[in-house]
């Protein structure tokens, strides 16, 4: 056997390493050691003291020699593991009985039989296997040698008797005494004289003689104190062995003496432990101070300091726990003791900072996208959530901080998309019913914000395109599309959410991201191909979310269902509710039992849209369509460019085209149908305030062009969306606009335009002013303190609303300037903003045109065209005319047909300028007409009639010579030619006898009558300037006068 095993069996003093049952000889528990409450005794009083010995001895009474062995009595011997030969042939007794063949070295009791040392040495036994083969003479050889050895022994003890005898006198006597005292436990022993022959007393000198020698022959019976004493300091178990009494105050004292003289005694011990101390922290200063350095970074966040005291105190734990593995089972030294606890408790310290570091960087890191970019570009680095994730990886963590914060990412703008979405539709839906259920406005003022718009573009003064409700719910739906499709909006953050998953894919990003401590971080690094497929995907069903809510408000009903108000807001500071409510509106906060009611059904067609303000006009439509139809284009081209939507299934990027498509055409139906209602209000603009660029018409044609203009414009920007298709890719997401959505604007813009004529042909047909007339209605809602439109008063820049006459000449004015400018430039804006050719619709439109501006002239000349038939026809018709045989002036109802005329003149002159010789040349050339009628009824004229006749007609042709036509030219020909037709040869021949004087007598009724007809004079070439106002300038007090 090895020699480990046989130290370990003579160590536990067994006889074989694999025992079946516990040895009987080690039952025996007399030897065990005091009661559980000295041993707690003991470890409370662990200073050391003079009686330390004393108190181990009487306390534990095993014996601690290593080697010891109890004999059958309980006896302890001392047993030499090996010894020579006590008869002198071998040096080894166990070495030579191994060569016999005998076990002893697995046998430890058969081994101590063969040992002189030994109590339980048996000499046959030793004898008969150790000198089995010898013969007398080396037997008598050893027994020479053994009796040397044994007087050598009993010299030696003989000479140490002799010289400490004494001593063992008083040993024995001491021995004996103690023996007494534990054999008969503090009783007074038998007496016998066989005792006292052995003289088994103890000696003067005994310690008991001096307290207790009187006492021993006292009754115990009759002195219970005595026996009471004398058990106390029996020599028993249960009197501590005599030392009961002293032992406590002995302790006590000896604490006592430890507490005063320990710090001068020990103080050498404390100072090399001091030295050791400071020599250890001098050493390990860093280490020692890791945990407060950890502690002072993370307040002062200063996180490069932080993972440098990180990683050493890392690299210090580290380097100890391999001492630890190094050491294994050998006891350590001192220093790395001392680093091995200061290790211990450093890493304790700092890892407990460190998680809960790491928690706190975890919550930042997943709450990082509720700060807005206002707050990240003002405060905190854009990437703030980069900083985090290296801080993560520098640390050391099992999760992966880069997938942990795309997954975030995503969870929050899929929160962020669904709840801004839903909740601004629902919002928008409650301002719809609030304005559905309002009083309906009346026209004239809806014609108020239509007048404003030919005053100013625009883009100039949005506000006044429509009412401030009407205004407020536009700019609510621009700023919720904003929110989810600018690039400042929801579509943005995906889009840049995106761009970082592109970023981590590739590598990229995380080029500049620590590996951690011995690139424990380095698997981090890298996205999983599950991960990555999990991205796309998750990039798609946000993009397809935005492009759904987009889809739902334009293509959808209005929304019926309106508890989301009744869920509170988003908590985090970053509702996705930018550009909306930021706050609880207060019109928002409703009774669950009083909801807002829904809107009206009228058979409206703004009812279907979700999208369109009830009331709103058109204008207002176009200008906030077409930048939300911008949004819709470059947003959905912008969702498309984005990888897993352009890459990956087609089906996504066919929806995207469609949501553009449905999103136009139903803006182009809503837009038609309010442009078709505006058409047929477009009447009530007209205020009959002069134009100040055209001073013959009102503002009505620049009221028209403008908003005709406007829709056009707007229109196209609808159909075309040119802004979204400035950016690259938008060609396959926005589609040409279809055949069938332009003919549906070619169609509505035609009928706006016989409505809008239709309208003001109705204008001038009114009845002349009464006191409720709708015209003092309109003017009056729509004036306003300070305008320039609060008098209606004849003078510059007004004219009288009320005189029919007056109104039908603005309007042929106006018609006039459609149908040769206004008109015609519209036409050119239709056909260059939609690349088409209206070359039907223009000869069409010229047409109408034509046929109301000749229904208005003869409508207007009318009533002056009858009165002068009258006038002709009384004159002719009396009996005095062509009695006078040689007349030398014209007949009265010249004069009055010219002044009837002059009247005419005035009105149209000071009304509508430009119509003035149109008119009168119309009515010259109807009077010449009428004038040869009712000439040719005479049977025939005399020399006075013809003269009379031809007074008369020169007169009307001298007088309006400024207004002669080529037709008004060839009756009064017809007429000269119906006279000579009639007249004799004698008349005809004496005519051209009186043809100087009639001469003379016309050149003296022209000047007799000059002042009266200024009006019909041909304005002189030179000062042609001046001209109007010489000639506006009595028209002007004649009309002033009334």
């Amino acid at each position: 056997m090895a020699d480990f095993d046989r130290t370990v069996l003579e160590f536990y003093q067994l006889s074989t390493p694999y025992p079946s049952e516990w040895p009987a000889e080690k039952n025996d528990k007399s030897d065990e050691s005091d009661s559980e409450q000295e041993q707690k005794k003991q470890r409370i009083n662990r200073r050391k003291s003079r009686y330390q010995a004393l108190e181990r001895a009487v306390s534990n009474r095993a014996s601690i020699v290593q080697g010891s062995e109890k004999s059958a009595n309980g006896v302890s011997n001392l047993v030499q593991k090996d010894e020579p030969d006590p008869l002198g042939t071998s040096d080894s007794v166990v070495r030579s009985l191994r060569q016999l063949g005998v076990p002893v070295q697995d046998d430890i009791r058969l081994r101590n039989r063969f040992l002189l040392s030994s109590t339980s040495f048996s000499p046959a036994l030793f004898l008969s296997q150790m000198h089995a083969t010898a013969d007398t003479q080396s037997l008598l050889s050893g027994l020479d040698v053994l009796s040397r050895s044994i007087d050598q022994k009993s010299e030696s003890l003989k000479v140490l008797v002799e010289s400490h005898f004494e001593r063992f006198v008083r040993a024995k006597a001491t021995i004996d005494n103690v023996y007494k005292e534990m054999k008969y436990q503090g009783a007074e022993p038998p007496s016998s004289s066989r005792a006292r022959a052995h003289s088994r007393h103890a000696s003067k000198s005994s310690f008991r003689n001096s307290s207790g020698g009187a006492a021993l022959g006292t009754n115990p019976l009759t002195s219970p104190a005595v026996n009471n004493t004398r058990k106390k300091n029996a020599l028993i178990k249960e009197s501590d062995y005599g030392v009961m009494g002293i032992k406590t105050p002995l302790l006590d004292v000896a604490a006592k003496a430890e507490d005063v003289w320990g710090p001068a005694l020990g103080g050498r011990d404390k100072e090399e432990n001091l030295k050791t101390v400071s020599a250890s922290l001098d050493r390990y200063k860093e280490y020692i101070e890791a945990s407060s350095n950890i502690a002072d970074s993370i307040k002062r966040k200063d996180y490069e300091a932080l993972v440098d005291e990180y990683v050493r105190a890392r690299r210090f734990a580290d380097d100890t726990r391999r001492l630890v593995e190094d050491l294994g089972s050998t006891p350590p030294s001192e220093t790395q003791t001392y680093q091995i606890l200061l290790a211990a408790r450093m890493w304790y310290d700092v890892e407990e900072q460190i998680q809960l570091l790491k928690r706190d960087v975890w919550r930042k890191l997943t709450s990082l996208h509720a700060v807005s970019k206002t707050e990240a570009m003002a405060g905190q680095p854009q990437d703030q959530h980069m900083e985090l994730i290296g801080l993560l990886l520098e640390l050391g963590v099992d999760d992966n901080p880069i997938w942990v914060w795309l997954l975030s990412r995503y969870d929050y703008l899929k929160g962020k998309i669904s709840s801004t979405g839903e909740r601004a539709k629902v919002e928008i839906e409650v301002l719809r019913r609030r304005l559905a259920n309002a009083d309906k406005p009346a026209p004239q003022m809806m014609a108020t914000h239509l007048r404003n718009l030919g005053r100013q573009p625009v883009e100039s003064k949005v506000n006044g395109l429509d009412s401030p409700d009407v205004i407020e719910l536009w700019e609510k739906m621009l700023a919720f599309l904003s929110s989810l499709l600018s690039a400042q909006g929801i579509l943005g953050e995906v889009v840049e959410f995106w761009q970082t998953v592109e970023g981590f894919i590739d590598g990229k990003a995380q080029m500049s991201l620590p590996t951690g401590y011995n690139g424990e971080s380095r698997d981090h690094h890298r996205l999983s191909q599950q991960g990555t497929v999990d991205l796309q995907k998750g990039t798609t069903e946000l993009v397809d979310m935005l492009r759904a809510h987009v889809f739902e408000f334009f293509a959808g009903a209005p929304p019926e269902d309106i508890s989301l108000l009744f869920s509170p807001l988003p908590p985090s500071p970053g509702t996705p509710m930018s550009g909306l409510t930021p706050t609880r509106d207060p019109r928002f906060n409703f009774d669950a039992n009083n909801l807002p009611p829904p809107s009206p059904r009228r058979g409206e067609t703004w009812e279907k849209f979700a999208f369109w303000p009830p009331t709103s006009n058109s204008v207002s439509g176009v200008h906030y369509l077409s930048k939300m139809l911008t949004l819709v284009g470059s947003g959905a081209s912008e969702m498309a460019s984005v990888a897993p939507v352009s890459q990956g299934d087609m089906k996504q990027v066919e929806l995207l085209k469609n949501l553009v498509g449905a999103a136009r055409e139903r803006c182009v139906n809503a837009l038609c149908a309010a442009w078709n209602k505006d058409a047929e209000n477009i009447k009530y603009v007209e205020d009959w305030k002069r134009s100040k660029e055209m001073g013959d018409v009102t503002r009505m044609p620049t009221s028209f062009a403008s908003f005709e203009g406007a829709l056009l414009s707007g229109m196209q920007k609808i159909l075309y969306i040119p802004e979204a298709m400035a950016k690259s890719g938008s060609e396959d997401i926005i589609p040409a606009p279809p055949t069938k959505l332009l003919q549906t604007v070619r169609s509505q813009y035609v009928t706006t335009l016989y409505k809008a004529l239709s309208g003001m042909v109705e204008n001038a047909e009114r009845a002349v002013k009464k006191a409720d007339d709708e015209w003092t209605t309109d003017v009056d809602m729509s004036t306003r303190p300070g305008d320039d439109r609060a008098s209606l008063n004849v003078g510059s820049g007004t004219v009288d609303p009320g005189d029919r006459n007056v109104r039908m000449l603005l309007t042929l004015g106006n018609l006039h300037a459609l149908r040769t400018k206004v008109v015609p430039s519209l036409n050119g804006q239709f056909e260059n903003a939609f690349s088409v050719k209206l070359t039907d619709e223009s000869k069409t439109i010229k047409d109408v045109l034509g046929q109301i501006d000749a229904r208005l002239f003869q409508t207007y000349t009318r009533p002056s065209l009858d009165n002068l038939r009258k006038i002709i026809n009384a004159g002719l018709a009396d009996p005095k005319w062509g009695s006078t045989p040689k007349p030398t002036e014209v007949k009265p109802y010249v004069y009055e047909a010219l002044l009837t005329l002059v009247l005419v003149h005035s009105q149209v002159s000071t009304t509508a300028p430009s119509m003035t010789h149109q008119v009168l040349s119309y009515l010259l050339e109807q009077i010449s007409r009428h004038l040869l009628k009712c000439l040719e009824a005479r049977p025939q004229f005399d020399l006075g009639a013809l003269m009379q006749a031809t007074l008369d007609v020169e007169f009307f042709a001298q007088t309006l010579s400024q207004y002669t036509t080529e037709r008004a030219s060839g009756i009064q020909g017809e007429i000269y030619s119906e006279l000579d037709k009639k007249t004799d040869n004698q008349a005809r021949a004496r005519l051209q006898d009186e043809l100087p004087g009639m001469r003379e007598v016309l050149k003296k009724l022209r000047e007799q009558s000059r002042n009266e007809f200024a009006c019909f004079k041909r304005p002189r070439r030179v000062g042609s300037v001046a001209a109007p106002s010489r000639t506006q300038s009595p028209t002007l007090e004649r009309t002033a006068t009334g």
